[in-house]
């Protein structure tokens, strides 16, 4: 889900940029340094604003550099476990499907995307039910569950998000309107069988 949320981190300060005005120089680099940047416990940073040093910045001898303290109000991605999310079909591979859900690609294996049996189709870039005939290509927006998740910290694109759409009301949107589109089935209706009387034909008197 995304969060708005307050953060602190810390920027370094080259001495290359030493006399340029202080606050427009820690803003810049928290856009370039920060946003994009993944953590496991608050997210993906997407957007930094209201940028604020944070007491006085530290120079660590041998470097030349200023370290400075940076609080900052950040707009974060940060999925969670049971999250029911929206998304889009990326990607079909042997293995399953790639979902967009938000600025992260997570993966719904084969084995979740039905209760059915699903066959692959890579060069169609397609999956289909073997029985209910549901079928997901790239473009299809579908909702699904949040049920693994391992945060890669140095490459965010690299970070696996595992999704289940096996549960009622997940998937494309039509299948959850299938049930309601195929009519009831009723019941045998009792056969009514006409009642013949057998009407008795009258007996022809034998001739003496």
């Amino acid at each position: 889900m995304y969060v708005l949320t307050k953060l602190e981190d810390v920027v370094r300060i080259p001495p290359n940029r030493f006399g340029e005005e202080r606050k427009k120089v820690i803003e810049e680099l928290v856009h370039t340094s920060i946003e994009g940047t993944m953590k496991k416990d608050t997210g993906l940073t997407i957007l930094a604003a209201n940028v604020k040093p944070h007491g006085e910045g530290i120079i660590i001898h041998g470097d030349g550099a200023i370290y400075q303290k940076v609080k900052f109000e950040a707009l974060v991605y940060r999925p969670d476990l049971q999250e029911v999310v929206d998304g889009d079909i990326v990607d079909v591979v042997e293995f399953g499907a790639f979902v967009r859900i938000g600025p992260l690609d997570a993966l719904c294996h084969t084995s979740q995307v039905t209760d059915d049996f699903v066959k692959v189709n890579v060069g169609a870039k397609q999956i289909e039910g073997t029985e209910t005939r549901r079928k997901l290509v790239i473009g299809d927006s579908v909702k699904a569950r949040i049920v693994a998740i391992s945060l890669n910290e140095l490459n965010p694109r690299e970070s696996k998000i595992g999704l289940t759409m096996r549960q009622p009301g997940m998937g494309k949107e039509e299948w959850a309107h299938e049930k309601e589109a195929k009519p009831e089935r009723k019941g045998k209706e009792p056969k009514h069988k006409e009642k013949h009387e057998d009407k008795e034909k009258p007996k022809k008197e034998e001739s003496k």
